[in-house]
């Protein structure tokens, strides 16, 4: 079991370090951070002693740039991009490398009136710069310090070490436990680090108002951005709402091959226009258009994926050879603008119970599923038996 950010967080704020660990798939690792203004010499020597790895603080690009902190390397090749500056001593420090020293030179980087002349290069501190966004753009150790500072209302710096076993080895998830306990020290996920933030923040703005009259009817159109990427989305509502409780929505990943352009090699298109005809004939509901297209891995890959559905693979298989997941799709954004929208509660229109679960998991109450089936085409019929049997989507599917 892994514990709770909001312990973590108590944790942090008290003194302690804490054991963040990161994805299987990623660097496996887990790592000692505490907050760069807790960091006295008894933090670092801690996590000299018991992490044994390189002891680094983690800041934010600006004040990189303040104290003009180059790049180690302009040409990185490191696979996970972890932003290495130049390394830096204090200048009221003699070696550099004992406990309090790296204290000082850490803990000097949060002075308001800081400024690179009170530094020295190389050092033995070295400082990483963490991805605007957090772990919700990049899922490193780096990005998750800082993300707990700001989690913690601390100055937006951490101090990470890696932890390595007393034989030279990397420490697992198995060793990460044991050393939790030993030291009763709270373990978490970046993967949780994600989920807490995105449940307890507003990422998205509601741009623009305006009306959109189609061949399913009149609709009021709210166009949204957000702080996380550069993809717009809009959302279409018919009626008041606020009367209408459970809404009945449809949440409708963008589908340019489908929805535009007619292809048959889904039921995109036919399931996006029957949504808005059962809104309009309901007289209320929503129709949030989320531009994630290809299950979130975007047109061209779709695209590719098609050429391998040519040669005999499902949609299911295609996306693994591509490197992707079978669904990359996140609902967090989708929530929200529900939540904008006053639709927390919700008949859904959908076949798949992910994104039933997906809302849910974001606060959208699911009142109930309303079935969307448009049938399958001889040009789909594949897609359609393969969304059915692996993805766990609910309809009745024959063969023709």
């Amino acid at each position: 079991m892994l514990d709770a950010i909001k312990d973590a967080i108590n944790d942090l704020k008290a003194g302690k370090p804490v054991i963040v660990v990161d994805d299987e798939d990623r660097e496996n690792e887990g790592d000692l951070v505490a907050l760069s203004e807790k960091a006295t010499s008894d933090v670092i020597n801690f996590m000299i002693t018991n992490g044994r790895g390189l002891v680094c603080t983690s800041i934010k690009a600006d004040l990189a740039k303040q104290l003009r902190l180059s790049l180690m390397t302009s040409q990185s090749s490191d696979p996970f991009g972890t932003a290495f500056t130049v390394s830096i001593d204090h200048n009221d420090t003699t070696t550099g490398i004992s406990a309090e020293e790296r204290s000082k030179t850490i803990r000097s980087l949060l002075e308001p009136d800081v400024k690179a002349d009170d530094f020295k290069q190389p050092g033995h501190v070295f400082p990483l710069i963490a991805k605007d966004g957090g772990v919700l753009i990049r899922q490193g150790h780096t990005e998750a310090s800082v993300d707990l500072a700001q989690l913690c209302g601390s100055f937006p710096s951490g101090v990470i070490c890696e932890i390595i076993k007393d034989d030279g080895t990397m420490a697992r998830l198995p060793d990460l436990r044991k050393m939790a306990a030993e030291f009763d020290l709270k373990l978490i996920s970046i993967a949780d680090l994600m989920a807490y933030r995105k449940q307890h923040e507003v990422h998205i703005s509601r741009d623009v108002e305006t009306t959109l009259p189609t061949e399913f009817g009149t609709f009021n159109v709210y166009g949204y951005t957000n702080d996380l990427d550069d993809k717009e989305h809009i959302a279409l509502v018919k009626g008041d709402i606020h009367k209408a409780e459970p809404v009945l929505t449809r949440v409708h990943s963008e589908c340019l091959t489908g929805d535009v352009f007619g292809s048959h090699r889904c039921d995109c298109g036919p399931q996006l226009q029957k949504a808005l005809n059962k809104i309009n004939e309901a007289g209320t509901g929503v129709f949030v258009y989320m531009r994630q297209e290809g299950r979130g891995i975007g047109l061209l890959n779709k695209l590719r994926a098609y050429h391998l559905q040519d040669t005999g693979m499902d949609t299911v298989e295609a996306n693994k050879q591509l490197g992707f997941a079978p669904d990359m799709r996140d609902y967090n954004i989708s929530a929200q603008i529900l939540n904008d929208l006053g639709a927390e509660k919700v008949n859904l229109l959908t076949n798949n119970p992910a994104k039933m679960q997906g809302l849910q998991t974001y606060g959208i109450q699911v009142n109930a599923r309303v079935p969307i089936e448009t049938g399958s085409t001889a040009e789909n019929e594949r897609y359609m038996h393969t969304k059915y049997q692996k993805m766990g989507h609910l309809f009745s599917f024959h063969h023709n």
